[in-house]
């Protein structure tokens, strides 16, 4: 959930994804073996995203705080000269052992999950029908879903190059998360898919960026806004699926103010 205070919203990270989320999306984005994950690297970049999520002024749960301590705390087993002594090692000794287990069971789930979903959501004919030709002409790859790290990643790059705002332009221009969904659907409506990035083109304060940012995570989250992509870590577009939606029951839904 997120929480006006003052010049600060928070977001419970765990209301869209977890830190098993965070790691898959880790091992995807470098191309490693899930078996033979390489702990120091993903420490790495998992620190360098926590530090990301806190700049973006969203909430870090426990359990993400959690992993970090599990993964600094593996990495230091793999360090330690004993480990690399015995030659008829047992698998069940490899210190990463357990957290690829989980890993290989929650990508499993979430699998599976993603398939029914799509079903529904994200299937051919959703796309087929509707999508400009020009913007997958040359691919012929279907349409992948985004991960909300993905887009994070994508929402920092902009907001990194915003300028900074003072107290008073803050206070000039408070919007609730709730106004700007409503601002997104009058512009979205009647499209059949925008690009990400064009939503953010013309907004002049650092604060606008992000309540914009919320907003598309919470029609994500109310699943009146789909994302996909027309490969793998490429650019990212919104298709809107609020047409005849109730719009009492969606402010009624909305867990940001």
């Amino acid at each position: 959930m997120i929480h006006d205070s003052q010049h600060a919203y928070k977001v419970d990270l765990e209301v869209f994804e977890g830190p098993l989320d965070l790691l898959l999306h880790l091992i995807k984005k470098n191309d490693v073996d899930i078996l033979n994950i390489p702990i120091s690297l993903m420490l790495e970049q998992y620190m360098e995203y926590l530090n990301l999520l806190d700049e973006l002024n969203i909430d870090l749960a426990g359990d993400f705080l959690l992993m970090a301590s599990e993964l600094a705390h593996i990495k230091s087993k793999l360090l330690l000269p004993d480990h690399d002594k015995g030659e008829e090692e047992e698998e069940g000794d490899d210190p990463r052992a357990e957290l690829i287990r989980r890993l290989l069971e929650y990508q499993r789930y979430k699998e599976a999950a993603d398939a029914l979903a799509s079903r529904p959501m994200l299937g051919r004919d959703v796309f087929a029908h509707g999508m400009p030709p020009e913007a997958f002409e040359e691919v012929e790859e279907e349409p992948v879903e985004v991960d909300l790290f993905q887009l994070i990643s994508c929402f920092y790059e902009m907001l990194k190059k915003a300028p900074k705002t003072t107290v008073h332009e803050v206070r000039a221009e408070r919007v609730s998360v709730t106004e700007r969904i409503y601002e997104l659907m009058d512009r979205l409506r009647g499209q059949t898919m925008t690009e990400f990035r064009a939503l953010f083109e013309g907004e002049a304060t650092r604060e606008r960026l992000i309540v914009t940012f919320l907003a598309v995570l919470e029609m994500v989250r109310m699943k009146v806004l789909q994302l996909t992509q027309n490969q793998t870590y490429g650019e990212i577009y919104l298709v809107p699926s609020f047409e005849g939606a109730d719009l009492q029951n969606i402010e009624a839904n909305v867990t940001i103010q």
